[in-house]
């Protein structure tokens, strides 16, 4: 049996898409498994005093064309969303919330490519509704399971516990105890699946 990627990210991230898009492909590869673990990017920055790459206009601008360049070089197909950054807080509550369900990889399948793909305003309940059709969610049932106390909890809990383990931002990967951050350092771990 191989070892296991704990893959910790936002839907809000655009590197945590590009990785998102990778890491199956370096799973099949290395025959690891993959951990999906949904958390809080705000407050992981307001926990670490980090701050987004976006708050820095020469940092952005080259942050996409950095990313634009990384997708194009792994087949990703990536579009930077016009109504960037949006408070991901639903969105994230909903991973957490539907983690262990069978919903949940269809459920982020549909968000990521609203973030990146062909970007949505998904702070905008209007343009979240075809997105949850699409996993298989009901606008209702999608407002019940993110207002749930357990759900909001789970989530507090994966972020907090991010931080405590040296998160200071999304993608962060780890692989035997082994800290990486970016989706630019995915050959790192992959390196270390196959080891």
């Amino acid at each position: 049996m191989g070892k296991t990627v704990e893959f910790l990210f936002d839907v809000g991230s655009p590197a945590s898409y590009i990785a998102f898009k990778r890491l199956p492909g370096i799973a099949e590869r290395t025959g690891a498994e993959i951990d999906y673990r949904p958390f809080l990017l705000g407050g992981v920055f307001k926990a670490t005093g980090n701050r987004s790459p976006a708050e820095t206009p020469a940092k952005a601008a080259w942050t996409s064309r950095d990313l634009a360049r990384f997708a194009a070089k792994h087949d990703v197909p990536f579009e930077r969303n016009p109504h960037f950054p949006i408070n991901t807080l639903h969105l994230m509550r909903g991973a957490a919330g539907l983690q262990g369900d069978p919903r949940f990889m269809p459920y982020l399948e549909a968000v990521f490519e609203a973030m990146w793909r062909t970007p949505r305003n998904l702070g905008n309940p209007a343009e979240m509704a075809p997105v949850l059709e699409r996993a298989g969610i009901g606008a209702e049932a999608f407002r019940e399971l993110i207002e749930d106390e357990a759900t909001k909890a789970r989530l507090k809990s994966t972020t907090e516990d991010a931080v405590a383990r040296g998160a200071f931002g999304a993608p962060t990967f780890f692989v035997d105890g082994e800290l990486y951050f970016g989706q630019d350092r995915l050959d790192w771990v992959e390196e270390a699946l196959s080891a």
